[in-house]
């Protein structure tokens, strides 16, 4: 059986805290108009949270560096087909609706 490194305790505890400020900063963030930023913002946060639970909660900052390459390249994935999405939703409005 192989041994596993361990974060100190401390570590877990400022993760955790961390997580619970970046929580209030997202409530925080809802309750006020930014515009055409709400969505990225919110989206920007989000993604630093998971950030963090994969990274030390999951264990992947100990893991072999395959796993490391294969969770980074989820992330990769992830922005691919965000970048496919907003590409298709954001280039809606270029052409003309057929029968106008």
């Amino acid at each position: 059986m192989t041994e596993h490194a361990e974060s100190p305790i401390g570590t877990y505890l400022a993760v955790f805290v961390t997580l619970l400020v970046m929580t209030a900063l997202t409530t925080w963030v809802a309750f006020h108009d930014w515009g055409a930023l709400n969505t990225p913002i919110a989206l920007a946060i989000a993604v630093f949270k998971g950030s963090l639970v994969v990274w030390f909660f999951m264990h992947v900052r100990y893991s072999a560096r395959l796993t490391q390459i294969v969770v980074v390249s989820g992330f990769f994935w992830l922005l691919i087909l965000f970048s496919f999405t907003l590409s298709d939703y954001l280039s809606r409005g270029m052409l003309p609706f057929p029968g106008k």
